[in-house]
């Protein structure tokens, strides 16, 4: 896996959600041989024991149950420490959810069915506003409570905590509370990071201004998982496929911050290829 990255030209990867503990023997034999270098972890990586599939939303910061609380927090110290064994610079963690329907899918379906600016889908976006404002209080004290304790770990290890936007609008930081976030949290080792296909998503469902967005982060960005988004929602598309202004967001992106491109993996060599050249064309080398 590790060799098959490499060989297309990266010097870093990130060790992603999907990681087996069967498979970080291996991993740690090709980073100490130094055939490739490691950027970043998603937490959970490995995976908890008897999961064989991606689950980054198994263990919730913001859980009702004390018991799966402590699940993600023991699961995540691993990842921390697997991190920091690999020499990582930074874990991508995902901060939890609030308890209701699922709004994000009906919403775009009506997007894809041309009925964005109809009264119901405006009433259906207030809707679940109104549902998530109300349900958030105590899943955000869960989490923040969550974050303080691993950002102790990360910070005795010198790792830092990339806190990402999601796509789904149940998922917190809701898009309006991450400057209030940053008030809490910013200014050390815990940091933003922007997925731009989950942004372009909440763009074409008309809850935020992609780039108005990341400007608005941009003093606590760390780094960037890079997709595109066929619309309305369909995201790990290769780069220059869909509907993200990669020219648009460019003033934004500096050479310090971290790249990972996070492409589905029916993806082919030749439009893994041509969607790196995309993004270097309007965001450079780096």
């Amino acid at each position: 896996m590790l060799q098959e990255i490499r060989d297309l030209g990266f010097e870093y990867a990130e060790l992603s959600h999907g990681i087996r503990l069967s498979l970080l023997p291996g991993i740690l034999d090709a980073v100490d041989a130094g055939e490739i270098k490691i950027s970043t972890a998603h937490n959970f990586c490995p995976l908890p024991i008897g999961i064989t599939h991606a689950a980054p939303n198994i263990f919730k910061f913001t859980s009702h149950d004390q018991r799966e609380r402590e699940n993600a927090f023991r699961h995540t110290l691993k990842t921390i420490e697997t991190a920091h064994r690999v020499k990582a610079k930074l874990v991508v963690l995902h901060m939890g959810s609030i308890e209701m329907k699922d709004y994000t899918d009906r919403l775009l379906e009506m997007v894809a069915d041309g009925q964005k600016d109809t009264p119901k889908y405006q009433k259906l976006c207030a809707e679940a506003d109104a549902k998530r404002q109300a349900k958030k209080e105590k899943p955000i004290q869960y989490a923040y409570d969550m974050l303080r304790r691993i950002e102790e770990q990360a910070a005795m290890r010198g790792l830092l905590l990339g806190v990402e936007n999601r796509e789904a609008l149940e998922e917190i930081p809701f898009e309006s509370d991450f400057q209030l976030f940053f008030r809490e949290f910013g200014g050390g080792t815990i940091r933003y990071w922007h997925d731009v296909g989950h942004a372009q998503i909440k763009e074409n469902l008309g809850f935020i201004q992609h780039q108005m967005h990341l400007e608005s982060m941009a003093d606590e960005l760390a780094g960037f998982h890079i997709h595109d988004v066929g619309f309305p929602g369909s995201d790990h598309q290769p780069p220059g496929t869909g509907t993200v202004d990669f020219a648009g967001l460019a003033p934004l992106v500096k050479p310090e911050h971290i790249k990972v491109f996070e492409l589905h993996p029916s993806v082919t060599v030749e439009e893994l290829k041509a969607g790196i050249a995309h993004v270097k064309s309007f965001w450079g080398p780096e």
